[in-house]
């Protein structure tokens, strides 16, 4: 049966429903949508309105979630069941297939900045390497029939990740109030993700790595500087990661809260900090033999444990900073990871400029 909310202000122990009113125009709610995407329960970036497709429809607002994920949000306005349910399909089919370019173009368009800084100002994170691999639809009405319910409850039962959200418009004494409710809860589907499309995930150049440097007692920046390392450890989960550096990789390194100090070449493969050699001063040296200010030792660990252990990966620096001049900018890639391919264009190329290195390729394959 349709969804209908009511809302009762408490005077004393007597309970008052407030009486409904009418928004101006489903238009309105369009605007405090865009205005405020999260008055749909999540924090969400509108990076579309109007949005025209290769079908000459417009789609009234598309959106990306903290996953990277899009969602279509489409107003009833004075559709019939059939129109608003098959238009919201057609818009959702249309977006499942956009490719990573098209949906950063689309958000520049939008948002007259890159979608990097915008995400990154929503939602205090990096944009993930890959977007879209589900893409969610979304029915806004300030009511809706019961065929329409029918409909979309029985494509959820499908799995198809279908909603339809409901406003209502209260006014209480000059002062208005917005109501939300949803026709199903987000656990009432058996929507699974959708396969992974290669297309949605930023190419790699095929020679750009990062490396998340984590200081501490047991790890300095200052000895990676000088003796030409880096390295990661104390458990099998931070040292995998850096154990997949080929010899000969490129590798951005950033210091967690901090930024990124420096770029440089492998010399050889991950190895235990007592087996470790670093090339310093023209020769390769154990580096348990140099004079180090932490001890790369874990307490608590087996030593005697390989994978407790810290790892250790010779560098030459092509160019490196201390601490204290670590370049950041809202946008850029980070990754609690210890080392990963690095595919953000947005990252390489500033990386590139800041570090004055010749242009950051870009995704050959």
């Amino acid at each position: 049966m349709p969804v209908e909310m009511g809302v009762w202000r408490l005077d004393g122990n007597t309970p008052r429903r407030l009486p409904r009113g009418v928004l101006p125009s489903e238009a309105e709610l369009e605007d405090f949508l865009e205005r405020d995407p999260s008055l749909l329960g999540e924090k969400l970036l509108v990076i579309g309105r109007q949005l025209r497709t290769p079908h000459g429809k417009l789609i009234d607002l598309l959106s990306i979630d903290e996953d990277g994920n899009l969602n279509v949000l489409e107003l009833k306005r004075d559709k019939t069941p059939r129109d608003v349910v098959a238009q919201v399909l057609d818009y959702g089919s249309w977006v499942a297939h956009l490719d990573r370019d098209t949906i950063t173009d689309i958000a520049q368009a939008h948002l007259n900045t890159q979608l990097e800084e915008a995400f990154d100002e929503v939602f205090d994170a990096p944009l993930p390497d890959e977007l879209n691999n589900e893409t969610r639809m979304t029915i806004v009405a300030t009511e809706l029939d019961e065929s329409s319910e029918r409909i979309v409850t029985f494509l959820r039962q499908f799995g198809l990740p279908i909603n339809a959200v409901f406003f209502s418009y209260f006014i209480d004494e000059g002062r208005s109030y917005l109501g939300r409710s949803w026709l199903a809860s987000s656990q009432q589907t058996g929507a699974a993700p959708a396969a992974r499309n290669r297309s949605k995930r930023a190419e790699w150049n095929g020679r750009d790595w990062f490396v998340t440097f984590g200081e501490s007692s047991t790890r300095s920046w200052d000895d990676a500087r000088k003796y030409g390392f880096v390295s990661a450890g104390g458990g099998e989960w931070y040292s995998r990661t850096l154990k997949n550096l080929p010899t000969g990789a490129r590798i951005f390194v950033q210091i967690p809260k901090c930024g990124y100090v420096a770029v440089g070449e492998t010399l050889a493969e991950a190895q235990p900090f007592d087996e470790a050699l670093v090339h310093y001063q023209g020769k390769w040296t154990p580096l348990k033999d140099l004079d180090l200010s932490a001890d790369y030792q874990h307490p608590g660990n087996d030593a005697h444990l390989p994978e407790d252990s810290e790892f250790i990966v010779p560098v030459r620096w092509i160019t490196s900073r201390p601490k204290s001049r670590a370049y950041w900018e809202k946008g850029m890639f980070a990754n609690q990871n210890s080392a990963g391919k690095l595919r953000q264009q947005y990252t390489l190329d500033r990386l590139a400029a800041h570090f004055a290195l010749e242009t950051a390729s870009a995704a050959t394959s």
